[in-house]
């Protein structure tokens, strides 16, 4: 029972972390590349379908991203999508390709996104620690019903407390890069 609810409290804290990395690859930097738009979703036949399902994307120049879509039909669906995104480049559309020209980002926009790097971080951090409660909740459950003994409870809320230090430690350092590549100039 302990290793059960300890794994399963790994796992989801786990998800919390590649949540917040899955959102830090779609921010912008100075520089084009692929993760700005692959998670964009495009309406595709009433299917809300991510672009990278729908086309190949690469980076010909370090300021140009080009998507050549599958289904040529659908390359209007995925321009109104790109436009609807907060990604804030509006597409060129030459009817078998989208290029996305990347601008430079100016001082205020770059700090905007640090900013909300950080709010992205501080989310996991606090998605984690839900998750530390809630396996703590099921520990003390067990505890009172007799299940396990006061030594087990305090061993496995400490086993969860290192799990969280040592993921919360991987969110810091993540923060850290991100902000680093975006203040880049």
């Amino acid at each position: 029972m302990i290793d059960e609810t300890v794994l399963d409290a790994e796992e989801r804290m786990t998800k919390a972390l590649d949540f917040m990395r899955d959102e830090f690859r779609g921010m912008r930097t100075g520089r084009a590349h692929p993760g700005l738009v692959e998670t964009i979703r495009v309406d595709y036949y009433g299917t809300a379908t991510p672009i990278k399902d729908m086309a190949s994307i690469s980076v010909p120049e370090a300021d140009q991203i080009v998507i050549k879509p599958f289904d040529a039909n659908a390359i209007g669906d995925m321009e109104k999508g790109l436009l609807a995104s907060d990604l804030g480049i509006t597409p060129q559309n030459d009817g078998k390709l989208i290029r996305l020209k990347v601008p430079p980002l100016s001082e205020e926009r770059r700090k905007q996104l640090v900013s909300r790097a950080k709010e992205i971080a501080e989310e996991s951090r606090i998605s984690m620690r839900n998750v530390r409660r809630d396996a703590n909740k099921t520990f003390e459950t067990s505890k009172k019903d007799g299940e396990i003994s006061e030594d087990e409870l305090s061993s496995s809320k400490d086993r969860i407390q290192e799990i969280l230090k040592s993921l919360e430690k991987q969110v810091d350092e993540d923060l850290k890069k991100k902000t680093a590549e975006l203040m880049e100039i």
